[in-house]
């Protein structure tokens, strides 16, 4: 079969299963990780943008990069990382190489913050997540999504 042809052969009944739980599942786990997080004063959104920083070189990064990483709009980015910035869990310094551009920097109590909401976080992910996940092959999943990932346009 030629893969065009692919295109027009219908979906499986467990691939269309799949298909339509994704959406609602990836919809619970936002809001259940953001409930997780929120007595510790930080959505899910801002987890993500203290743990990108707090893995790259210098704990900072273009916001450019960063809105890449998470997922987001620049924009989305921008108020994400001004919300940090007001609780000084990150601070946000024009590039000196491009007048136009902005790195997030991760402070000190932007780390030891993240540091406080990571047990907390994994142990949301274990429940909320990895809990359902049993007789699944987690490694073959990730390799998965990561080529879907890679193949988006």
């Amino acid at each position: 079969m030629a893969d065009d042809d692919t295109k027009t052969v219908p979906l499986t009944v467990d691939e269309y299963a799949l298909v339509k739980a994704l959406r609602p599942a990836m919809a619970a786990l936002t809001r259940a990780f953001d409930a997780n997080l929120y007595p510790l004063g930080l959505t899910h959104a801002e987890y993500v943008t203290l743990m990108f920083l707090s893995e790259a070189p210098d704990r900072s990064l273009r916001l450019g990069e960063l809105a890449r990483l998470c997922q987001q709009s620049p924009s989305h980015v921008g108020r994400t990382v001004q919300r940090l910035q007001a609780e000084g869990l990150v601070e946000r310094h024009q590039s000196s190489l491009d007048a136009r551009s902005y790195r997030a920097v991760l402070t000190d109590a932007g780390f030891a913050r993240l540091e406080q909401a990571w047990p907390v976080h994994i142990a949301g992910v274990r429940r909320n997540l990895f809990d359902h996940f049993e007789g699944v092959d987690v490694g073959a999943l990730a390799a998965a999504f990561q080529r879907v990932a890679d193949s988006a346009v």
